[in-house]
């Protein structure tokens, strides 16, 4: 048996970047989307930046971060991180793990370099807010 067929697809998992453009500054922060019909469980998310630093070439990588939730509903939306515009610039990976029906699910969602900029957000009808969803 093939490795891919031990491994079950993610379907209906989301990160979506959403701007805050409460008040001053705006803001940018990572949410992770159940638009599954089912609950999942033990969720664990991890989240580095990596790439090339543009004014010097040199290649630079971020700190790593761990997020737990112990469960998500149907259609609920947590909020993950902030993210600094300092970082647009770089790979913006994400790594997501789950329980369902206890098979172990893992998905990497990867915002690619100069992606998340304001001129390339959309209004995203189901989170009323502008943003990027993978």
């Amino acid at each position: 048996m093939k490795l891919s067929e031990l491994i079950p697809p993610v379907e209906g998992i989301n990160m979506v970047v959403l701007l805050d453009e409460g008040q001053g500054e705006p803001s940018y922060y990572v949410y992770l989307v159940n638009n599954k019909p089912d609950i999942i469980e033990g969720i664990i998310v991890t989240s580095v930046g990596y790439g090339e630093d543009l004014k010097t070439g040199e290649n630079v990588k971020t700190s790593v971060f761990r997020h737990s939730l112990e469960v998500m509903l149907p259609g609920e939306l947590a909020k993950i991180e902030m993210i600094s515009p300092e970082v647009f610039n770089l790979y913006n990976e994400f790594w997501v793990s789950f329980w369902l029906e206890e098979i172990l699910y893992d998905k990497k969602f990867v915002f690619a370099p100069r992606t998340i900029l304001t001129e390339n957000l959309t209004y995203l009808k189901q989170f009323e807010k502008k943003g990027i969803m993978l």
